[in-house]
């Protein structure tokens, strides 16, 4: 199986699940890389699993920072 083949996958049960959202393997990627890191993992661990030499790449997967917290939108004054 190649790449184009997972892509189709990916994008088929995309649809049949009705999620409608940009998907593709590194979706995957970045929601694993996450996972890992919330569960108490480290970078250095994690840019191994993930076969990156440089950290500079695993931090592009990492999605632990984009949850705001309501303390921060509450900030907000109009």
């Amino acid at each position: 199986m190649n790449r184009v083949d997972v892509f189709r996958i990916i994008k088929r049960r995309d649809l049949e699940a009705g999620i409608n959202a940009s998907v593709c393997c590194h979706t995957f990627r970045g929601i694993g890389i996450t996972a890992y890191l919330r569960s108490g993992g480290n970078m250095e661990n994690v840019q191994a699993i993930a076969a990156h030499q440089s950290p500079r790449t695993t931090t592009l997967y990492d999605r632990t920072r984009d949850e705001i917290a309501l303390d921060e939108v509450e900030k907000i004054q109009i």
